[in-house]
């Protein structure tokens, strides 16, 4: 009986365990891989052109040479609220013109844009319409020759606004943003970002007290 167990514990001696080694994984097939993903993505990935957009930048002081007849003044107020006015807000004219409250909206103060600036749109929608009946397809014509007929258009009309855009305290950028959006949309050939007068900001207050003030 001794003889068995001598035996068998000297046989569980001789045993030998199995080695465990670390694992290893050969990444290169993955960053070859990757770098060919990566390059396809490049030369098949269409690249933004940058947009610029021309805007009058404020000057000092309130522009003077300005037929009134053609002036437009588009205050923005905080909570996306904007108001225009026609003309000049001139106290020794004894009343003050009417604020009307508007929206960033396609019959908002686009609308009104579009109404005050009819004949320069018109003319330039047509030039573009004839460009892209001519070619085929207005995508395939020279974008720097439609810009510069755009801006020969725009520098000698004589009938459309100037815009005065005003923002008061605590206006958000994205509004000043969206409001240049609707210059260039409807074509406005001149138009300015300019600091708000006391008398602006007297109209503002009372129209925000829904005073002096009708909603378009």
């Amino acid at each position: 009986m001794a003889e068995i167990i001598n035996e068998s514990a000297t046989a569980q001696r001789g045993k030998r365990r199995a080695r465990l080694l670390p694992a290893h994984i050969d990444m290169t097939p993955m960053v070859d891989l990757a770098c060919l993903l990566l390059t396809f993505f490049i030369l098949t990935t269409a690249f933004n052109e940058p947009k610029v957009m021309e805007i009058v930048m404020p000057q000092k002081g309130e522009p003077r040479d300005i037929n009134p007849s053609k002036a437009l003044t588009i205050i923005l107020a905080e909570k996306d609220q904007i108001f225009f006015y026609n003309g000049f807000a001139d106290p020794t004219e004894g009343k003050l013109p009417t604020m009307f409250k508007s929206n960033f909206s396609e019959k908002g103060i686009r609308k009104v844009l579009l109404a005050r600036n009819k004949a320069l749109f018109e003319k330039s929608y047509y030039y573009k319409d004839s460009v892209g009946r001519e070619m085929g397809n207005y995508a395939n014509y020279p974008k720097d020759s439609i810009n510069r007929q755009l801006r020969k258009m725009k520098n000698s009309d004589k009938e459309g606004p100037i815009v005065l855009i005003k923002a008061a305290d605590g206006v958000k950028y994205g509004n000043i943003v969206d409001v240049l959006d609707e210059m260039a949309i409807t074509n406005i050939a001149r138009y300015a970002v300019v600091d708000m007068n006391y008398i602006e900001k007297k109209m503002l207050k009372d129209a925000l007290e829904g005073k002096n003030v009708e909603i378009q």
